[in-house]
């Protein structure tokens, strides 16, 4: 399966930044933003703002079987970087 990856960094309101890749079968920036918005509040940050040039388009990846159950059942993947809870 091919993924699309948008790096993204969301702002806290207490000033934490969260930073993670959404993984998409599709390239569209919009829904990128709009899963990573899905995202942020099913961790419990529903007030974190992503910038503008805050979810970019970065690249795409032929094989990453390990987020292939997770995109096939809610649309998206989220690859976990700085500030993201385990």
């Amino acid at each position: 399966m091919k993924l699309h990856v948008f790096d993204t960094f969301a702002y806290s309101p207490s000033g934490k930044i969260i930073h993670f890749d959404v993984l998409i079968p599709e390239m569209n920036e919009s829904l990128a933003h709009k899963f990573a918005l899905q995202w942020l509040a099913s961790i419990g940050e529903p007030n974190a703002t992503i910038r503008p040039t805050g979810c970019t388009f970065c690249h795409t990846a032929a094989n990453l079987p390990q987020f292939a159950d997770e995109v096939t059942q809610q649309g998206f993947a989220i690859y976990k970087l700085e500030g993201c809870p385990a």
